[in-house]
């Protein structure tokens, strides 16, 4: 009775996965989203087949199910990241996949009797899903975007339950596909898995252009001047009015050069609620994470502060000290994403055309 509960829940979550698939790359998702998510659910659907005890073990010296399941954690880390718009380290994000393409290779042919490779491809697929976990939910704080800050919060926790779990069952037990001998076990796999994708069709398909389509302030856009335009103010809300002034005044005396400055503390030296200061920044501003939202600023001092002739010797090291970071590399980084250019070249540059 189990095992026959066990296949009609996987064959459900196949039947989701290939229409949720369907569904989402026919539609005008963001182009970055589209690889990652088709290989989620197609790694997903190749787990499923092949821990199923009914219907595994797909036939060939080549088993394809098994080896597309091994990257789902890894495409669920790339989808996560992306619709959190935070860029994956170029490291892991071609390091893992070429991991775990090999460890399979060595599990598979090379030398199946040591299990190095089974080992080492559920420590890659742990340690994704624990970084997923990490940025979801320590960067919440800095999300605008109200449906993203709930993905943040459900996803990761689905993906610990579900792919964590699996793989620290399989991990402790010591074989693959361990779950395929324990009906009640499997049962409870495949439930998760169902959960995962119905969560993630829910809210994708409910939310999809603010979480698929629209992206952050393009570069172009990023030259305008951060404070509110004429026509932004039109359809303001009287405290939404007054709301946007404050902030205005408070920006112009520069709070944003305060280190650590987050949205809660910013909102406190406002006197008002952060919903309410979220939701301004956000959708009345445009901005969809705190952080762009204070780099627009200290980023556009910053540049002005590399092209003066008087402060030529001034360290790049203190501009970003005096502007809020506390280290150069965030600097650094932030710098290059609105100029496309590293502190130094464009100094180098604006001095050299004054």
């Amino acid at each position: 009775m189990i095992a026959q509960l066990d296949i009609a829940v996987r064959l459900v979550a196949c039947g989701a996965n290939l229409l949720l698939l369907v569904l989402l790359l026919a539609g005008e998702m963001r182009p970055g989203l589209k690889l990652p998510l088709a290989g989620l659910l197609v790694g997903a659907i190749g787990y499923l087949l092949n821990t199923a005890g009914g219907i595994r073990g797909l036939p060939g010296p080549f088993p394809l199910s098994d080896f597309v399941s091994i990257f789902t954690p890894y495409f669920t880390w790339l989808f996560a990241l992306r619709v959190f718009e935070h860029e994956p380290p170029r490291l892991a994000l071609w390091g893992a996949p070429l991991l775990l393409a090999a460890s399979w290779l060595v599990a598979a042919f090379v030398l199946p009797h040591l299990h190095i490779g089974f080992y080492i491809i559920h420590v890659v697929g742990l340690l994704l899903v624990a970084d997923l976990f990490r940025i979801a939910l320590l960067e919440r704080g800095d999300d605008l975007v109200e449906q993203r800050r709930t993905f943040r919060l459900w996803l990761p926790l689905l993906v610990a339950a579900q792919a964590g779990g699996i793989l620290a069952y399989e991990l402790v037990t010591g074989r693959g596909s361990a779950m395929a001998g324990n009906p009640p076990v499997s049962l409870a796999g495949g439930v998760l898995i169902l959960a995962v994708v119905l969560f993630a069709g829910l809210t994708l398909l409910r939310t999809e252009p603010e979480l698929l389509v629209r992206s952050e302030t393009s570069p172009a856009d990023a030259e305008a001047p951060p404070e509110f335009g004429a026509s932004e103010a039109d359809g303001l809300s009287p405290s939404e009015v007054v709301l946007k002034e404050k902030l205005e005044v408070a920006m112009a005396d520069g709070i944003y050069r305060t280190p650590g400055l987050t949205i809660a503390g910013l909102a406190e030296r406002l006197g008002t609620p952060e919903h309410r200061l979220r939701a301004l920044i956000n959708r009345r501003m445009g901005h969809r994470n705190f952080s762009a939202f204070l780099n627009r600023y200290r980023i556009a001092e910053a540049k002005a502060l590399l092209a003066e002739r008087d402060k030529v010797d001034l360290p790049v090291l203190t501009i970003a000290m005096d502007l809020g970071y506390n280290s150069l590399p965030p600097f650094n980084r932030a710098f290059r994403a609105e100029t496309g250019q590293a502190p130094t070249d464009y100094r180098r540059a604006m001095i050299g055309q004054n």
